[in-house]
């Protein structure tokens, strides 16, 4: 996890963005899902369980890349509808996985973050992958300092020694850094080691609420409203 230039300082802290649905938009997946399974809604089925089973793989201590996963759990999934998958489907979600759109509220929140004197990082469950990478050919990769994969941990987040190690490679404080993710349950395992939480309401994604389990410090129904809040909590 290799920062891709020098950081530089900042008063207003570090934003850590989630990438797959925060910043670029699944639903470019759906005319995959649509032709194989003749319904694009079991894209949703599909996506928690590619997170289940990343997160069972480092409960049990074991490993393979974000991608091998998917494709598994497509086939999986597959299987369960009694849908036949070829290889050229395989290699279809491969390239659309990589290929997502940036939504459009991005480019616009990110350069006022910027504006505001925000350091902005990535942080994703996708291992690395060569140029031009997925937020280079989104166009979005240039707002970032540094593009941080679970990679080199061989643990998917919400693992705590992610939250942990992205810290110590920012050679930052906890409470310096807040991670931004339309996924609850990234917010809430940064949010256990001491950072602060923002979450994006992107569709199919909603906050959980539960005793002693900590809240996002600042909700957005969009980026563009999530960034409102960032920017007047530096005069807050």
């Amino acid at each position: 996890m290799t920062p891709s230039h020098p950081a530089r300082p900042s008063r207003s802290g570090i934003l850590v963005f989630d990438v797959n649905e925060t910043l670029l938009d699944l639903t470019s997946l759906s005319p995959l899902f649509e032709r194989v399974f003749g319904d694009a809604k079991v894209l949703r089925e599909w996506f928690p369980e590619l997170i289940l089973y990343s997160q069972t793989l480092t409960l049990t201590g074991l490993y393979r890349p974000f991608g091998e996963i998917a494709a598994a759990v497509f086939e999986m999934v597959a299987a369960n509808h009694q849908a036949k998958v070829t290889p050229d489907d395989i290699a279809e979600l491969k390239t659309r996985l990589t290929s997502m759109p940036a939504y459009p509220d991005v480019a616009p929140a990110l350069t006022r973050l910027q504006d505001a004197g925000f350091r902005l990082v990535t942080l994703t469950n996708s291992a690395p992958s060569p140029a031009p990478s997925p937020l280079e050919k989104a166009g979005i990769a240039s707002f970032f300092e540094a593009h941080l994969t679970v990679h080199s941990s061989q643990r998917f987040k919400p693992h705590p020694s992610v939250y942990d190690s992205t810290a110590e490679t920012l050679g930052a404080k906890p409470e310096e850094l807040c991670m931004i993710a339309c996924h609850i349950w990234d917010t809430i395992g940064a949010q256990a080691r001491g950072w602060r939480g923002g979450f994006v309401a992107r569709p199919h994604n909603t906050p959980l609420t539960l005793a002693e389990v900590p809240q996002p410090d600042f909700i957005g129904r969009d980026m563009g409203e999530l960034a409102d809040q960032l920017i007047a909590s530096l005069t807050a």
